[in-house]
This record gives structure tokens, sequence and C-alpha cells, in this order.
């Protein structure tokens, strides 16, 4: 009798789909507890909400109202990742003005003094500071721009954090311990065994166009946004992974416009904010039922309007700035029918498919940005327990990469010869790491070039994020590091970092003036809302030279790119 051949051993333990704050955080916990890992994004990593949220680990004093589980939950994990990533974390005082109303001018300072002596219970759960309340004289002291309606107010504050940066780091640490960690590859279906059992997934590159599979004996579905769709890839119903998708937008500015950020209420009652935010100044959010393309969100004209006249309100010095860009991201907000946007829970669910027939496949819905680390532990909680790990959580105590020791930007200027901007903006987004960075520039002087110089973003850095961080396009070094997203718009460096990452990634040099041009094009769509129509049709007129000089010519050498881009006035420096 011949043997009945074995089932053949699952490429990895767990097979994460989404490479945003959650699908990163279980990657990295599961790595952690000694699983084996694979994780694949469609995109990037925090292509999106994750990297185009309102930037906060904040505990939300709005949600204490409806929802203070949520409050709890942040706050708490808040602490956590001020811990484990100590660089990535910047204070942000607010003000939270009170305007003349119906009520009297006392008794609506005593509600608000009361409300936030509420919220300073959570406080030391993130190292917040207690709350203090203003009278008109202290507030135009602190912010001189307020309007002067203004009859008091308290102050409380809140933490930043670049989202982006966050995903990198999770994703950074997992691939560190073995996880293998796959952007621009898309999942076609996720397999299923012959018990319904879901046994791992079937992808392929969207740059190169390989295809293959991956074995699992889990697979996990944190797409966001994209979970329902997720789920039909498996042969589910999207109801069956369903979330109620929420957009917000952002517009900011180039520079910083106040000391603090400012709460205001939209012309609908809905609280929006003017908040600096690292060397930029924001304005958000919007918050409406989205169900439109979810790779394709741009702001519309109406919807940064709205925000403007907000602030305006309580700012009135906003309508004389210049945005230069906006930002938006659509949140997998929990389902609910018959409830407004804004009063929808921000709490998480896991949905085990194993009630739909499909055991071993998780799909996770809901939560928040600053509650993320939480959330991937649970998950990761339940994957030990279904794959008999018994390994405890560390992803609290356990330092993201560069969060192990406190960098040195003055120090490391001086012994590079770096200017101290540059350093210092390398040493928020990468840490400790920051030195292995400047390293490539003691061997190499040529990378201290500086590629970018809003941000500023050094040609050291655009090779290490190719190198170390997995970026495979310029529009992903831009994600990272955030170059062209100043008021060039990437005009002056688009070019030169797209022949970067082409030279970094083994690609020809006219693949490096396409991915230039698609960065550009991206930042074109991203400003159109906020862009008045003569430098709207300039944009338009300048890509539309470039599209039309690459539709003529085979840019099969590198002498063909730069006539290209500097016909159009995109030379973007020495090759």
């Amino acid at each position: 009798m011949s043997a009945i051949p074995s089932e053949p051993r699952p490429d990895v333990d767990v097979v994460v789909i989404g490479g945003g704050v959650n699908g990163t955080g279980v990657a990295r916990d599961c790595a952690l507890r000694g699983l084996r890992v694979a994780l694949l994004e469609r995109n990037d990593l925090g292509f999106g909400a994750s990297g185009n949220s309102s930037g906060m680990i904040h505990g939300g004093p709005r949600y204490l109202t409806y929802d203070p589980s949520v409050t709890q939950s942040s706050c708490e994990d808040s602490g956590h990742i001020q811990r484990i990533a100590p660089h990535l974390l910047f204070r942000i005082p607010f003000l939270y003005t009170v305007h003349r109303s119906r009520l009297p001018t006392r008794v609506s300072l005593a509600l608000f003094d009361a409300f936030f002596d509420l919220y300073d219970r959570y406080q030391p759960l993130k190292r917040g500071k207690p709350h203090v309340r203003l009278t008109p004289a202290d507030l135009r002291g602190l912010e001189p721009g307020l309007a002067g309606d203004v009859v008091g107010g308290v102050s409380f504050d809140e933490w930043g954090i670049d989202g982006v940066r966050l995903c990198v780091g999770n994703a950074v640490d997992a691939r560190g311990r073995g996880a293998d960690v796959r952007v621009h590859t898309t999942v076609t279906a996720v397999l299923r065994g012959p018990r319904g059992e879901a046994t791992g997934v079937r992808y392929r590159d969207r740059i190169t166009g390989q295809t293959g599979e991956l074995r699992a004996r889990a697979v996990v579905n944190a797409t966001g946004a994209w979970a329902p769709i997720t789920a039909t890839l498996g042969g589910l119903a999207a109801r069956q992974a369903r979330i109620r998708p929420g957009k917000g937008i952002h517009v900011y500015y180039p520079q910083r416009l106040s000391n603090y950020a400012i709460t205001a209420r939209a012309i609908d009652g809905r609280q929006v904010f003017l908040m600096p935010w690292q060397n930029t100044t924001v304005i958000g959010t919007t918050d409406d039922d989205y169900y439109g393309d979810l790779d394709d969100v741009v702001a519309t004209t109406d919807e940064a309007r709205y925000l403007v006249q907000a602030v305006a309100r309580v700012f009135p010095s906003i309508t004389a700035a210049r945005p230069i860009g906006t930002w938006g991201g659509v949140r997998p907000t929990l389902y609910a029918w018959g409830v407004n946007e804004d009063r929808l829970s921000r709490e998480h669910a896991i949905v085990d498919h194993a009630a739909d027939g499909a055991p071993g496949l998780f799909s996770m819905t809901g939560g928040k940005l600053a509650s993320y680390r939480m959330f991937a532990q649970e998950m990761t909680d339940l994957l030990g327990a279904r794959l008999g790990v018994t390994s405890a959580c560390r992803t609290h105590t356990s330092p993201l990469p560069g969060g192990e020791a406190r960098a040195d930007p003055l120090a490391l200027a001086a012994s590079s010869g770096l200017d101290p901007i540059v350093v210092a903006r390398l040493a928020y987004r990468h840490g400790a790491r920051a030195a292995q960075v400047v390293e490539r520039v003691r061997k190499d002087r040529r990378e201290a070039a500086v590629v970018c110089e809003c941000e500023p973003v050094i040609e050291a850095e655009i090779r290490w994020a190719c190198a170390e961080e997995g970026a495979r396009t310029a529009d992903d070094v831009s994600r990272r590091t955030r170059l062209g997203s100043g008021a060039c718009g990437g005009m002056r460096c688009a070019a030169r970092c797209g022949r970067i990452v082409a030279e970094e990634t083994g690609r020809t040099p006219a693949e490096g003036v396409l991915m230039a041009v698609e960065l550009l094009e991206g930042a074109a769509r991203r400003r159109l809302a906020v862009v008045g129509p003569q430098q709207a049709r300039m944009e338009a007129l300048a890509l539309a030279s470039v599209r039309a000089e690459l539709g003529i010519k085979r840019l099969d050498e590198p002498g063909d790119e730069r006539s290209v881009l500097e016909a159009v006035g995109l030379g973007g420096g020495p090759p």
C-alpha cells in the first residue's frame, strides 16, 4: 500500500495582507513572538488611512461624550508608543476657545472646565499635561491671531506623529526579525483548503509582473477600508467584513502659522482644527461617507473651502495664507446604519471568518492610529492561540528601530559636515539610526547633496529608503521622507529622486523619468483643490508636455531623460 503524501509545510505561519499601521503592527508582533510571517501590500506602506490621518497619537477628548473606551485605549497606547518610538513623537499644545453663545459666559466656561477635568484623568496614561482654564487676555497673549469674540477657553495637549514613519518602523523591525515584507504586491486570491480553511494567498508583483503563491497557516486581512474587497478574494461576501468608509481630508501650508493648535466649529457644527505639524500648518478634517475609488482619494475644492471657512471664524488670517497641498484618506470605521459620520465608533473589531466557513482567515476592522499597537496585540494573541504559540507580547517594551537610543543631531552634524537642519530632520525620521544614514555620507561625500531643499532630504537618505526601508518608487521615497511636499511640489527634486531610485533598484534611467513624472502628477492632483485656476493650468501644461515628450521618444539613453525634463524646466540638477 502506498503512503498517503503529507501536506507540504507552509511557507510561513501567517500572511498579513495590508501595509498600514494595523498590518505592520501585526507583522512585527508575530515576528517578535517567533512566528514566520509575510506581509503583502498592494501599494506602499502607509498608503491608506495610516499615512493620511491627522498625524496624532491622541486621546480624543470628543470621544468621551459617546465612546469613552476609545479615549481610554488611545491614551494607554499613546504612552506605550512614546516609549518605543520617542524620536517620532512631538507635543502639540491645543487651545480650545469658547465664543459668545446663547449660554451665559460663566456657564459655558464652567461646562468646558468640568469636561476637561474628566479628560485630565486619562492624561497620565499618555504623559499629558492637565488642562488650564484661560481668560481672553491669556488666549490673546498665547495666540494673537485669534478672533476678537473669544470669551475664554482651556488649553490641553496631544502628541503628533508621522504615520508613515510609524508604519515603516514596524515593517523594518518585522523584516529585521525574519519577516518577508513586500510592497507593490497585490493579493489576487486567498487560497482555501478542502474544508474551507485559509491556506495562503496568490499574489502578483505590480512592478515586475511576477506571480506566485505563499502557503500559510493563517491569513490576516488588515487592509482597512479595502477589507470588504479583500474578503471577496477568499470567496466571502463583502458584508462579512463590512465597514463604513469615511473620507477625511486635510489642507496644509508650507510654514507654521500659529504656535498652538486651535479648535473650531464648521458650519454644520462638526469640530475641526488648525495645527502646527512638523514644519507645516495643517487644517482638518472632514468626515464624510465615501463611495469612490479607494486607490484615488483626493480632496475637492468644496471640502477645502469647508475647512478654511471653519478655521477663519477663529483664526481669520488663515484666508491670507497660501495652502500648498492636501492629503486625503478613508477611515475603516465600524459599520453602523443611521448614525452621523462623526458620531461613529472609533473602536476596533476582529472578524473570525470561521463563522463564515473560512477558519484561519481574520479581518481587522475599525481602529485608530493612536491604538494600533493594542489592536495588533489582540490580533496576534488570537493567532497565537490558534497556532499554539504562547509567547507574550513585547511590542510595548521593545523599541522600534531608532527608538533604542537618543540621537544627537548637533554632534552628528559637527562630525559629518552636514547642515544641522538636515541632520535634525534625519534624527526625527530615523532616531538613533540617523547615524547609519550619516555614515553613508562619510563613505561617499557625493551622497551629502541636498536633493529636496524644502524638507530637506539628502541623497544618502533616498538611497537608505530604497536599501533599508523597501522603497521601490520615487513616490515611496516621498512618502517616507516628505520629499517634494514643500512649496515647489516636487518640481525641483522629482527628476533627481527618480534617477537615484532607478539606480538603487536596478532599473533604467527611462524608468526613473517615469517615476518622477508619476510623483509630479500625483502631487499636482493633490494640490488641485487649493491652487488657483492659473496655477492649475500652468501645471497641467507642464506635465502634459512631459507626457507628450515621453510618448514621442524612447528614453533608452541617460541623455534622453535629461533632455526631456530640461525641455519643460524640470531638470532637477546634475545627473
